[in-house]
């Protein structure tokens, strides 16, 4: 890989790219589960004292502005929570996806003030953090289709995924900061 596709790698994927461990402990779970509770805390402080040009600034040449990615968490976890409980009320249910990249664009994804998106994170993950600690071990072996995977996605790995995902989209918040020396 050439040092330029390694600088985009790292500017896209600040913390990595999401892997599914081999074998999930009850231990991870449990990590996962309070990264979802902590993330709306991180999310307010990653984006703390920035302003609109700031925020309207790509983490990345080509990538979403700031107030992108603050709106693409409330969108992207408000449909993982649905998920959630369709898979665990129903049967393996295949879920509907969502065209992110377009959603992005519309004009609450590339103009709204952030407020909106931070309570809605806030209490979005107040819930979500609730239900996840309560849902029974072998709940967390349900699943959802996605059929853009063409596969079945356990709760537990869901959780994995969404655990990091949060993080994912706070470092490309706080990265940004950093090079820019906005901190």
């Amino acid at each position: 890989m050439s040092e330029q596709a390694v600088e985009l790698e790292l500017l896209r994927f600040p913390i990595g790219r999401f892997v599914v461990p081999e074998s999930i402990t009850v231990d991870q779970r449990q990590q996962w589960i309070k990264e979802i509770g902590v993330l709306p805390k991180q999310l307010e402080e990653a984006v703390r004292g920035l302003d609109d040009g700031q925020l309207d600034t790509p983490y990345r040449d080509g990538g979403w502005t700031l107030r992108q990615v603050v709106h693409h968490i409330a969108d992207s976890h408000m449909n993982s929570y649905t998920r959630f409980k369709l898979a665990v009320t129903e049967e393996r249910p295949t879920i509907k996806p969502y065209a992110e990249e377009l959603w992005a664009e519309l004009p609450d994804g590339e103009r709204a003030p952030i407020g909106s998106s931070l309570r809605l994170v806030e209490a979005l993950h107040e819930r979500w953090h609730y239900f996840l600690e309560r849902m029974e071990d072998g709940q967390f072996e349900r699943a959802f289709i996605h059929p853009e995977h063409g596969r079945a996605m356990t709760l537990l790995e869901a959780t994995g995924m969404y655990a990091w995902h949060g993080q994912h989209h706070v470092a490309h918040i706080t990265s940004l900061k950093q090079r820019k020396s906005w901190e």
